[in-house]
Order: C-alpha cells, then sequence, then structure tokens
C-alpha cells in the first residue's frame, strides 16, 4: 500500500539510484586512471602496500640512475687514464732508446728529452682537463685526505676504497709483525787466507827496507809503490805520500841533501812510516848508509789476506738474471765483492765484504720473491770457498702485518687489505718493523648504489692525481724525467727507467681498478636493481 508521508519504493529506488552512480564513478575513475586503488576507500590496506612500493620504486629508481652516473663518471675517467698510459709508454720507449748513448748523438738524445717534456706537459694538461659537469676527475680532488704521508716510515700508500661510516673518519693501525728480509748468503773468512797485512821488500844496495801496511787484509794489495830522487828540492828531510784514490805510495827523497840524515836509509824507512798509512823497516848492517833507488824490485804490495786460496768459478743468480765469475788464486774478497756489484742491476746481487763476516751477497730487492743462489762450478784443490758458504740457496721473506687487526698481504715491504670497510695498499721503508697508525679524514668519490641513504649501500672510491709531480713511488717521482732533473736522459737514464716502470704500473693498476669497480660493482648492482625495480612494478601493478 503506498504511503503518502514515507514513498518506500521511491526511497528504495533513489538508494539503488545511488549505488549505482557510485559505481559508476568508481568504475569511470578506475577506467579513466588505469588503478585499481585511487582512494583510501576503495582499499585501505592496499593503498599502505602500494604506496609503500611506489616509494621503493621511486627510490629504486633513482639508484639505478645513480648506478648509470657513476659508471659514466668511471669510464670518462678511464678515458683520461688511457691518453696517459699511451703517453707514458712513449716516454718509456724514449728513455731506452736515449740509453744507446754509444749509438746515438747528443743531438739526438737532447731531442728525445724534449720529447719526453712535452708528454709531461700533456700528462699534467689531462689531470687537469678531464672532468664530469665540472668536477675534476684525475687531479686528486677525489682523492682520499689522510694522515698517512706524514708517518716518517711510509714511503707511498694509496687508498681504493674507504667507508668512513656516519662519523666521516676512519683510523688505521698497522702492527708490522715481521719486517721484509733480503736473501743473503755469507761466504765466511774461512774462504779467504787469514787477514794479515800486505807488504814487499825493495833492496837498496847492500840493505833493503820492508814496507808493511798497518792494517791487516787485502785492501792494501796491489799499491805501487814509487821512490822519486828530486835532486831540486834542496837540503830537506824525505817524506812519504799515499794516494788511495790512485793506491800509489810516493816516497820523495834527494840524494844529493847536504845533511846524510836527509838521505840515509833510516830516514827514508822513518819517512815511510810517518805517513801513518803504512811502516818502514830497514833489513840490514848499516841503517845510516846513503839510500839507492831500487832497480830490481817488486813495484807492487802483496800478500795481503783474505784472497782466494785457489782458482775459482761460480755462478751466481738472483731474481733479475744470473752470472758466471772466474777468479784466479789469491783474488782479494773484497775484488770479489767489486765484480759482483758491476753488475748487480742484472743479477738482483750485491755483495758486501767485511774482515769479521766475510761476504755477505744480498739480493738488492725484499720478499719472497728475491733469491741469491751460489752454484760452484770449479774450485781447485786447496780452496775453500765453497765450504764457506753459508747456503747454497737462499730467499727472502715478505712483511708480515696487520692493519685494524686484519691479517694483511705481504709483498716485500708493501703491504695490503681488502675489506668492505677499507681497501688500501702501502710500502713501508726497507726492512722496517715499526708499527704506526694514520687516519683517512674524508675525501673520496662517494657514490649513493642502493635505494637507502646508509653507508652499507654506498661506495667511497679513490681516484689519485695523476700529474707528474703526484704520480711515482718510492723510487722517485714522474716530474724528475724532466730537463735538468735528477732523472733527465743526460743525468740519469737508468733512474729514469725505474721510475717510468712504477708509473706505468701504478697507472696501469688504477685503470684496472676502476674497472673492476665498474664491472663488478656498477653493472652488477644495475643488473640487481632493475630486476628488484621490475618486481615491484609487478607487485605494485597487481595491487
Amino acid at each position: 500500500m503506498t504511503r503518502i508521508n514515507t514513498n518506500v519504493p521511491s526511497l528504495v529506488a533513489q538508494s539503488r539510484l545511488q549505488n549505482s552512480n557510485q559505481d559508476l564513478q568508481t568504475a569511470l575513475t578506475r577506467l579513466s586512471t588505469g588503478l585499481r586503488i585511487n582512494t583510501g576507500a576503495d582499499d585501505p590496506a592496499g593503498l599502505i602496500a602500494s604506496e609503500a612500493l611506489r616509494s621503493e620504486i621511486t627510490s629504486l629508481g633513482k639508484a639505478v640512475s645513480n648506478t648509470r652516473r657513476a659508471s659514466q663518471i668511471i669510464s670518462t675517467a678511464d678515458s683520461g687514464l688511457g691518453q696517459v698510459s699511451n703517453l707514458l709508454n712513449d716516454i718509456r720507449g724514449l728513455v731506452v732508446e736515449a740509453a744507446n748513448s754509444g749509438g746515438l748523438s747528443a743531438e739526438e738524445i737532447a731531442a728525445n728529452q724534449l720529447q719526453i717534456d712535452s708528454s709531461l706537459e700533456a700528462i699534467n694538461r689531462i689531470s687537469q682537463s678531464t672532468t664530469f659537469q665540472g668536477s675534476k676527475l684525475l687531479d686528486g680532488t677525489l682523492d682520499f685526505v689522510s694522515t698517512a704521508r706524514s708517518v716518517a716510515s711510509v714511503r707511498d700508500i694509496n687508498i681504493d676504497q674507504a667507508n668512513l661510516g656516519a662519523v666521516g673518519q676512519i683510523s688505521a693501525d698497522v702492527v708490522i709483525d715481521s719486517a721484509a728480509t733480503q736473501a743473503a748468503i755469507t761466504a765466511a773468512t774461512g774462504g779467504f787466507t787469514a787477514a794479515s797485512n800486505a807488504t814487499a821488500t825493495f833492496v837498496t844496495g847492500t840493505d833493503s827496507i820492508t814496507i808493511t801496511a798497518a792494517t791487516a787484509g787485502s785492501n792494501f794489495n796491489d799499491v805501487q809503490v814509487q821512490f822519486v830522487d828530486d835532486t831540486g828540492a834542496g837540503d830537506v828531510a824525505a817524506s812519504a805520500t799515499f794516494d788511495a784514490a790512485q793506491r800509489t805510495l810516493t816516497v820523495t827523497y834527494n840524494s844529493t841533501a847536504a845533511t846524510a840524515t836527509n838521505r840515509d836509509i833510516d830516514a827514508i824507512a822513518a819517512a815511510i812510516t810517518a805517513d801513518g798509512s803504512f811502516t818502514g823497516a830497514v833489513l840490514g848492517a848499516n841503517g845510516a848508509d846513503a839510500f839507492v833507488e831500487p832497480t830490481t824490485t817488486p813495484s807492487t804490495l802483496k800478500t795481503g789476506g783474505e784472497v782466494l786460496n785457489a782458482d775459482l768459478v761460480f755462478q751466481l743468480s738472483g731474481e733479475d738474471g744470473s752470472e758466471t765469475f772466474n777468479f784466479g788464486s789469491g783474488t782479494a774478497a773484497s775484488q770479489i765483492s767489486d765484480a759482483v756489484n758491476l753488475v748487480a742491476d742484472s743479477t738482483g746481487v750485491s755483495a758486501s765484504f767485511s774482515s769479521v763476516s766475510g761476504i755477505t751477497f744480498s739480493s738488492t730487492g725484499y720478499g719472497s720473491d728475491t733469491l741469491v743462489d751460489i752454484e760452484v762450478i770449479n774450485e781447485e784443490a786447496g780452496g775453500t770457498f765453497a765450504a764457506s758458504l753459508s747456503a747454497d740457496r737462499a730467499t727472502g721473506a715478505d712483511i708480515v702485518a696487520t692493519v685494524n687487526g686484519v691479517e694483511a698481504d705481504g709483498d716485500g715491504n708493501s703491504l695490503s687489505i681488502n675489506t668492505s670497510v677499507l681497501d688500501l695498499s702501502l710500502t713501508v721503508d726497507a726492512g722496517s718493523s715499526t708499527n704506526f697508525s694514520f687516519d683517512i679524514t674524508g675525501g673520496g668519490a662517494l657514490f649513493q648504489l642502493g635505494p637507502d641513504v646508509t653507508t652499507n649501500q654506498q661506495a667511497r672510491l679513490g681516484i689519485g692525481s695523476v700529474s707528474t709531480g703526484q704520480l711515482g713511488g718510492a723510487n722517485g717521482r714522474l716530474y724528475e724525467l724532466g730537463s735538468g732533473q735528477a732523472r733527465s736522459l743526460e743525468n740519469d737514464v737508468a733512474g729514469a727507467s725505474v721510475i717510468i716502470e712504477d708509473v706505468i704500473a701504478k697507472v696501469t693498476g688504477l685503470r684496472g681498478r676502476l674497472g673492476a669497480f665498474q664491472s663488478t660493482t656498477l653493472d652488477s648492482n644495475m643488473v640487481s636493481l632493475n630486476e628488484t625495480l621490475a618486481n615491484l612494478q609487478e607487485a605494485e601493478s597487481s595491487i
């Protein structure tokens, strides 16, 4: 029945119409936006989930963009380093060519030096001009700032990566458990004739003078003795002068001196003794006889100790090569040492002689890669050199150290660590065992690689300067190859070769490190972020 005050069918119709309009509006909104949830009323729980996902998707999108930007920066830096590498290779070729001084004129070597100077200028220019959106990449701006260079025993340091955390710095405590050592073999004094004083006897008339070195050992063997009769000197006392550089003892007297004591044998012997390096003794009946210059006598002192007892042939090998030595009986130990040192750059082995310990053959370098190997090929009867050797073969030892409690990899005097917090390598003074610490207080290129601004989603990479004043290591800096510098082609070609090899290795290492960071950290991060981004977008779409 229809009622006038309350038309129920009409109200029901209006309610259904309103619901239909709302459903139509919702459907049209979803059709126009393409979204199932447009307001919180559509699906409160779904809205919360979708908005959280959208926030993550936005962050991931920026992380992908950041990673792509970082890769572009690394590529730009590597491009500049590639040009530096080409210039360094050119410099190395010029240095090797200039070492051929017997085949090149002075003008040609000077031309090579001009090319080197030009290349050094180009390297400095690349260091300053390699930029990305106004930020310089290779001038040291992106290198880490540390107090390591103020540590006296640190020769060189490279900080590749460091997580400075929320405080913005990190300390490094280096504890050296054992220092790097050289390979060494000793030929003890038993391998040579026992130390004695070099001596020689000079017959003068019916008498003779014996001249003996004041110090035992072979150092005065082959010292030449010259007697000079200076008849124009006047009535002056006899004198003796020893020239150590020329290994010559000159005895001056005047056979026509008015005073007899200025020209007799005793006076000559006294003058020799007064010099201090030798003693002179008269052997004969009358030291007051006039001195007669010897005519048939030995010209040099001999028989000083520390000499080989027999002919000897041995091969000496080191990390750089081998050399065969052939010495006759009577060769002084000091002469053997000198001969080894002449070719030390070819063998990697040097020698030092001591009248107390004998000859010590030592590797020029430090570490487990160094060696000294002595093979006695032939020693004549009566020889004792082979029996005096402390070993036939010896190797050195690498430095053993920890950095912040982490055991470091040792290589000679260099050590390195690579952890999630710190990646560095440094070189200490040869054989140093001094502990030290330093702080990394900032610097480095900071890359945000994840969606959250936390240190474990960031990477801080150090890119050092490639200017000629900074490129180098323990052996010197690249600028030293310039005209007028200590390692120029004119002053030290061998030293220039050592430096350029160190610099090439350092630049190559930097390029390799940047390449590894780009191919592993950045590229893998890009793949991971893109996959995560796709999954989140799919999840958000389904909601």
